[in-house]
Formats: C-alpha cells, sequence, structure tokens
C-alpha cells in the first residue's frame, strides 16, 4: 500500500517559455503558436480517457472543488479556507495527490504505469468536497470515491491478468489479449492504423473499434463500410466519434492556426492535421507528418496526435500528446553541429555499413523551449515521426526539449541528496549531470534512433538490400510487416535500449569527437563527464527496480527496462560494482563505477550489447532478438534483493507547470505562468477550461 501512496514534497517547477515566446518576431507567429496550443489541450480528455474509467471525474471533481472554494491563489490560502474543515496537514496532502494527479493526467504514473492514491483519509477528502457546498461535486466523489482510493488494479496493462487499460473500456467482459490482437491483425489487413482507436468488447462474437474524430459517421474510404469479421467468425464493426466533443474543438483550433502558418508546407500540415482529427483517418494524420518532416526551422515547432504507443498493452494504440515550442537558437547551434558530424560518427558505431542506411539524411535537430506538452508527462527529447516508411522515404525529426533538461525548482522544499552515490561524488554529479544528460539526448535521438536499415522485402521478390550475397540471412521484412508490427509490445523498450547503448558508446568510446560539439573541450572536464554519463545510466538501471513488478514479472515502463540492462551488462562487466555493508536492507548501497574500465571493458561491454541489438532488429530476427533483450532485461534474486531499498529511497517525480496563452480581443497575446506550487498546478488547468 505505501508505495502507492502519492508522493510528498514532489519538486514543483514553472516550465517558462514566456521570454522565447515573446521574442516571436511577428505576431502571426504568436498566433499560430496560441491556436496550437488550445487544439493540444483539448486532447486531453482524451488522454484521461486513456488511462483509467474514473480519471475524467477525477479531474472534473480536482478542478470543481478549486473553483468552488474561490480559485484559492496559494497553498496558504487554501489551508485559510479549509482550516475549520480539516487539519493543514489533510490540506497539503490533498493538494500533493491533485496535483500529481493533474501532472500525469491520470491516476496511474506517466512514468511506470502503477496507481498512486491519496494520502489523505478517506473521510477528509470527502470533508474537502463537501466543503466546496456544490450537490454535482458531491454526487461526482461518491461516483470515484471508491476507485479513486482503490489499490487494485495496481497496474496498467493486460485485462485478463488483473491489470487495467481503458484503451478497452467498458467491456461487458473481460477482453481478451488473443481478442485484441486478432482485431490487431485484422485492422492491418485493411491498413488500418489504430493509433486513434479504442476497442470495446460487447460480446465474445461482437466487438466494437471506436474512431477518434470529431465526426460521428465515417466520410472517407479509409475505412470499410461493413463490418469486419474474424477468423473466429467475431463481427468488428467501426464507430466514430470518440471524444467527438474535444475533437470539433481541436479541428477549430487547428483551422485557426493554419491561418497564421508561415509557408505553405505548414498550411498542406495543417489542412492534413484537421481532416485527420475531423474524419479519424490516421492516413490523414501520416500525411501531415510527412509535411511536418518538410517544414526544416520553423520558429514554432509543433507535432499533435496520437503518437506514443507504450501505455497500450498491445503496443499499437497511441496516446494523445500536443506539443507547441519555441526555437532555443543557442542551444540548436550545438545539435546542428552534430547534425553536420553525424556521418563521422556513423562508422565508430559496432556494425557493418550493410545493416546502415545508404545513405543518412541529417534531419532537422532542434532545441526547443516548450510552451505547450499536453500528455501525460513531458519527456526531455523526441524523435518522431513514428511511421516506418515515413522515417526511412521521408526523414524525421530531432527535438530536445531545452526547459525540460533544465528544469529546476527556483525554491527547492528541501537540499537535494542523490541516492546510490557517493558522499564524494555528490558535488561533482550535480555540476556534470545536466551537461552529461544533454549529450546523451542528443546522441540518442540522433543517432540512436536515427541510424539502421530496415532488411525489407519492398514489394514480392523485390528487396532493399542484394538478398543473393547474404544467403546466410534467413529473416527479413516482409511486405506488410513493420518493426513494430513484429517486435510487439517489446519494440519500446528495445528501441529506446538500442538507443541509449549508441549514445554512452560514443560518449565513452569517441569522447574526443562527441564532448567538443556540446561544448566540453578540456581533458578533465571530458574524463568527468564520461564517469558522470556513465554513473548516470548505472543509476537510472537501478532505481529502475521501481518500475518492475516482481509478482507478474513486468516492467511498467520501457525507458527503465532499457536501462536496467545496461546497468546489468556493465555490471557484469565488472565496471559498474555494488558496495554496502548492511546485508540485510542494503541501506548503505552505492554505486562505484571504475574509471579505469570506461576506455576498455566498458566500451567492449556495450559495443557487443549494441551490436546484438542493432542486428536483431535490421534483420527481423524475432525469436533471437525478444528472447536476447528478456534475458538481460530480466531480474534475477541477484537484482531484486535491491529493489526495497529503492522504493525506500525513491524521490519523487518533478512536476511541470506549464504556462496558458489568452487573447485580449485587441490582438495581443498574454503569456501567464504560475507560481511553483500545487495550487499553481491546478489553477494552470483551471484556466485551460477543456
Amino acid at each position: 500500500m505505501s508505495t502507492l501512496l502519492a508522493d510528498q514534497e514532489a519538486p514543483i517547477i514553472s516550465l517558462s517559455a514566456k521570454k522565447h515566446f515573446e521574442e516571436l518576431p511577428t505576431t502571426e507567429a504568436k498566433l499560430y503558436a496560441h491556436y496550437l496550443s488550445r487544439a493540444a489541450h483539448w486532447g486531453s480528455r482524451a488522454v484521461l480517457r486513456s488511462v483509467s474509467p474514473e480519471s475524467e471525474a477525477i479531474f472534473d471533481l480536482i478542478l470543481g472543488v478549486h473553483k468552488a472554494l474561490g480559485s484559492p491563489k496559494s497553498n496558504e490560502e487554501y489551508q485559510s479556507i479549509l482550516k475549520d474543515v480539516v487539519s493543514a496537514e489533510a490540506v497539503t496532502q490533498y493538494l500533493e495527490y491533485a496535483s500529481q494527479f493533474l501532472g500525469n493526467l491520470g491516476n496511474y504514473k506517466s512514468f511506470g504505469d502503477s496507481k498512486f492514491v491519496p494520502r489523505v483519509a478517506q473521510e477528509d477528502f470527502a470533508a474537502i468536497v463537501k466543503a466546496a457546498n456544490k450537490p454535482e461535486l458531491a454526487q461526482l466523489y461518491d461516483i470515484v470515491k471508491e476507485p479513486l482510493f482503490a489499490t487494485s488494479p495496481a497496474l496498467l496493462g493486460w485485462p485478463e491478468k488483473g491489470q487495467l487499460s481503458n484503451y478497452y473500456p467498458e467491456c461487458a467482459s473481460v477482453i481478451k489479449k488473443e481478442e485484441i490482437e486478432a482485431i490487431n491483425a485484422a485492422l492491418a489487413d485493411r491498413s488500418i492504423m489504430p493509433e486513434n482507436t479504442r476497442v470495446i468488447k460487447k460480446s465474445d462474437s461482437e466487438f466494437v473499434v471506436l474512431v477518434a474524430s470529431a465526426l460521428k459517421e465515417n466520410t472517407v474510404d479509409y475505412y470499410p463500410k461493413d463490418a469486419i469479421h474474424l477468423k473466429s467468425g467475431a463481427l468488428v464493426t467501426i464507430q466514430f466519434g470518440d471524444h467527438s466533443k474535444e475533437f470539433i474543438e481541436i479541428t477549430k483550433n487547428i483551422q485557426e492556426a493554419g491561418k497564421h502558418a508561415a509557408n505553405e508546407t505548414q498550411k498542406k500540415m495543417i489542412e492534413f492535421y484537421a481532416q485527420s482529427f475531423e474524419t479519424g483517418s490516421m492516413k490523414a494524420h501520416k500525411e501531415s507528418q510527412i509535411q511536418w518532416v518538410k517544414d526544416l526551422g520553423p520558429q514554432v515547432e509543433s507535432n499533435i496526435g496520437f503518437i506514443e504507443t507504450y501505455r497500450d498493452p498491445s503496443g499499437v494504440r497511441g496516446e494523445w500528446e500536443g506539443l507547441v515550442a519555441m526555437v532555443n537558437q543557442d542551444r540548436t547551434a550545438k545539435f546542428a553541429t552534430l547534425v553536420n558530424n553525424a556521418s563521422t560518427l556513423i562508422p565508430y558505431l559496432p556494425w557493418d555499413k550493410f545493416y546502415e542506411k545508404d545513405t543518412f539524411t541529417p534531419p532537422d535537430f532542434t532545441s526547443l523551449e516548450v510552451l505547450t506538452f499536453a500528455g501525460s508527462g513531458v519527456p526531455a527529447g523526441i524523435n518522431i515521426p513514428n511511421y516506418d516508411d515515413v522515417r526511412l522515404n521521408v526523414g524525421f525529426k530531432n527535438v530536445s526539449l531545452g526547459n525540460v533538461l533544465s528544469a529546476n525548482p527556483k525554491n527547492p522544499k528541501k537540499e537535494e541528496v542523490i541516492s546510490f552515490v557517493s558522499a564524494s561524488l555528490q558535488e561533482k554529479f550535480r555540476k556534470w549531470r545536466d551537461d552529461s544528460f544533454e549529450v546523451q539526448v542528443g546522441l540518442h535521438e540522433l543517432l540512436g534512433h536515427g541510424t539502421g536499415k530496415l532488411l525489407q522485402e519492398t514489394s514480392p521478390g523485390e528487396f532493399n538490400f542484394d538478398k543473393s550475397a547474404h544467403p546466410e540471412l534467413s529473416t527479413y521484412y516482409k511486405p506488410s510487416e513493420t518493426w513494430g508490427s513484429l517486435f510487439g509490445t517489446t519494440a519500446g523498450s528495445f528501441e529506446e535500449c538500442r538507443a541509449e547503448l549508441v549514445a554512452l558508446y560514443l560518449i565513452l568510446y569517441k569522447p574526443v569527437e562527441v564532448l567538443p560539439i556540446f561544448g566540453i573541450k578540456e581533458e578533465q572536464d571530458q574524463k568527468d563527464v564520461k564517469l558522470i554519463a556513465t554513473l548516470l545510466m548505472a543509476r537510472a538501471g537501478l532505481i529502475g527496480l521501481e518500475f518492475w513488478d516482481p509478482a507478474s514479472k513486468k516492467w511498467g515502463q520501457p525507458h527503465m527496462q532499457a536501462r536496467f540492462g545496461i546497468f546489468k551488462s556493465l555490471h557484469k562487466a565488472g565496471v559498474v560494482s555494488l558496495k554496502y555493508e548492511d546485508k540485510e536492507k542494503f541501506s548503505d548501497l552505492e554505486l562505484v563505477v571504475d574509471e579505469s574500465k570506461l576506455d576498455n571493458e566498458a566500451v567492449k561491454a556495450l559495443g557487443d550489447f549494441l551490436h546484438k541489438l542493432h542486428v536483431y532488429k535490421c534483420s527481423a530476427n524475432v525469436k533471437e532478438g525478444v528472447a536476447f533483450y528478456s534475458d538481460i532485461t530480466g531480474v534475477t534474486e541477484e537484482y531484486a534483493k535491491f529493489r526495497d531499498v529503492v522504493l525506500e529511497k525513491k524521490l519523487p517525480r518533478k512536476q511541470l507547470i506549464q504556462a496558458n496563452t489568452f487573447l485580449d480581443g485587441q490582438g495581443n497575446i498574454e503569456v501567464r505562468e504560475y507560481e511553483e506550487s500545487e495550487v499553481g498546478m491546478i489553477q494552470s488547468f483551471v484556466d485551460r477550461a477543456v
């Protein structure tokens, strides 16, 4: 139970982008950003509805209570209003839960997919709702109070395993994995992309695929007019208008943004966005991504839609995301240098050129200051689009989110102590972690996700490689197969691990070529970054045990599974060791990096690991690839015994408060930022009114 309680004293940070917004050179650019931001936020309820059945109602309850109490301006004002209702501690616990809920857009953590419940007692939560003095809020609380405090299901995942997924809502009976996979296969056979869908099981013989769209009827040829027959005999019908109310608003705001587009490419992108969100056509969304890739160096960068598929247990349905950001010119200059050096760095990677693209087309690589990231969490970097054929034939973009990378609270609630790092390295770790992470993210996105050639039979009898010259190659991608469709739920973590390995491998193997790109030129500084980058990764892998469930043996977070695999390989190679005197609780556990082994043993271990992942991916070797990855990321008792101390020492994740933009009626745009507090987080969502 204690592991499911909402975080206490979480760092709350204002994700400031006001300066960069106000520096946009034209009103048109500001209006473009404003309307895209509004469109992005209107998708928030689609996120809530994909998390849990109760999330949307909890969202409405939190915002409703805040407004009914007169929209208090600070935590202290909340305390004053409720001082005769509940204790000060109860108010703090309520606010901490509310802020964490809004920061995750649901009652399951965006990073780890585990449930969290309020620390505040049920009777105190009820008293706070009662103090709002609104009958509709009392009714809402009665509806959600049981799932709000329930500790089960504890994880998002397959419903038939007792986990939860609201990608499969309102089912008359538990939908089975084999039924979901049969529906996915049937949609794939008809070239229907499932990212913007959810599935309802009406009975064993009747299923409904819900399509997110403004319109409630089918208006495009992309979808079949009649029901789909599964091999089992079951019928699958397609129903439009999931999230219709919100998608009407999304489409309106997207179209308004289009009136202020900077060029023809942006206008085409906006047109395809609007078509996709109005009709539900993922074909139109793919076209929008083609235009997005071609829109190089925009003043306002954006990407909107059902993008990442990590939270769907079957790995195909996406979560709504909406990015709107401005370019940070100084940081972008660093990444431009990295892009320009890509062709010289790729040959250092541990695979034959047969497994590399015939020509590496440098992508647009930009450092952005985030104005809006509507979704369940804000990443530090992005490499998209996720459509394999667009990436291969058109290209992709790398985006580093600068104000996320550097986000730290102005007034920390308490002094930071970095767990599992020795006292002698605390200062050095703090000094170099941001720089190390920036290098890691840059290499991860550009050369991690950007390298590799999928060996494919492009059409019957036609190949994108010389098949006759490689008779040893027994596996490759068939015409209708993709990386995601073959590797399934393993694909996301597998690819993140490959990208993480590329980055750390290059930092250790070629620091003299890589680190000066990021302004790290002195020999001692490079040595320090090599150490801290390795320690940063090893620590991430160790604390990743939080996201591994010993009961189900399931990893709840693909990035942490990847980092654990890297930590484990470094540990097995003797590069990283675990030091402790307490052999029962491991309370003094520390990670120790042997610097003398970074140039040789570490490079060899990482290179061997990376080579295997890369070849398995490129050659579509699912059987050996999944078996290898499952083994190297498997948590044996040797490591599982440290999970309790990881949980005991875990630090709450940062919560990022995003600004809002407002039109004043005279064409002026206000950027409103909020105080770094739980109330600041709540008010930022109230002001969005979505």
